[in-house]
């Protein structure tokens, strides 16, 4: 178990592959912790791939200090602890949340980001009604009255049918109920449409064909700020297609490696 004591948080992190391996680095979403990239990991090679993925605050293993968060807290967080464990250029895969902290942190550190994988996400989701309205939900009945809803965002339907999508939806409702609302918070007061319109680097586009929650055309409309950049939608998944669809999925991120990022290490 790893845990990083950066200035205001503890971050727990996790590596897989070659320490000395070409860094791709993975975000995870709302609601969710580093096991969301399981399956992933799983499908790209160990050799030439320094493969890491962490816990945001609020989440997982990570310390959840009080929030409200913001979008500049998490990136910095985030760049602290690449810093910390000697990453120094690396591309860097964001889902949701995860995909808000890429583009900020890419805009911030262009020297640090060689290239950005946007999944399931937006330069802006949702409007500040919205998040304010799921708030005071989980303030009321804890995130156990949003599961049902969130599942069906998050999942198709034959997936939700499965017995796996039990434990995903444990996973949502052990996050920290304050970790939870510090990150809608940074959310809703996100709108990265500016400063991800002046990103110029490799991205790739990643949209689940039945996201409820960003959806394709979101998704679509985001990656297509930055020039040259390139879009893909996965049928048959919703907002979390690398756990519903991850070979399909893996082969997208390894066919960017190679010739988008031309890693020559795989």
């Amino acid at each position: 178990m790893k845990i990083e004591r950066l200035s205001e948080v503890d971050i727990h992190w996790q590596e897989d592959g070659d320490p000395n391996g070409f860094a791709v680095v993975f975000a995870n979403s709302l609601g969710t912790d580093l096991r969301l990239w399981d399956k992933i990991i799983d499908r790209l090679p160990h050799t030439g791939l320094r493969l890491v993925r962490f816990d945001k605050r609020g989440h997982g293993l990570s310390s959840c200090p009080p929030g409200p968060y913001s979008m500049e807290t998490l990136a910095n967080d985030t760049e602290q602890l690449l810093r910390l464990i000697g990453i120094d250029k690396c591309a860097f895969v964001g889902l949701s949340i995860g995909g808000m902290i890429g583009q900020l942190l890419a805009h911030r550190q262009p020297g640090l980001i060689r290239g950005l994988v946007l999944s399931n996400t937006g330069a802006k989701m949702g409007d500040a009604a919205m998040w304010q309205d799921r708030v005071s939900r989980i303030l009321t009945g804890g995130l156990e009255s949003i599961a049902d809803a969130v599942m069906d965002r998050w999942f198709c339907k034959p997936f939700r049918e499965t017995t796996e999508c039990r434990g995903w939806r444990n996973m949502l409702t052990r996050t920290p109920a304050d970790g939870y609302v510090g990150c809608c918070n940074a959310i809703a007061d996100a709108d990265l449409t500016g400063s991800t319109s002046e990103l110029r680097l490799p991205t790739l586009g990643i949209g689940g064909s039945d996201d409820l929650a960003s959806p394709p055309e979101v998704v679509r409309t985001t990656t297509a700020l930055i020039p040259g950049s390139r879009y893909v939608e996965i049928s048959d998944a919703g907002h979390l297609p690398c756990v519903e669809q991850p070979d399909v999925f893996a082969g997208h991120l390894m066919t960017y490696l190679k010739e988008d990022l031309h890693v020559r290490s795989i």
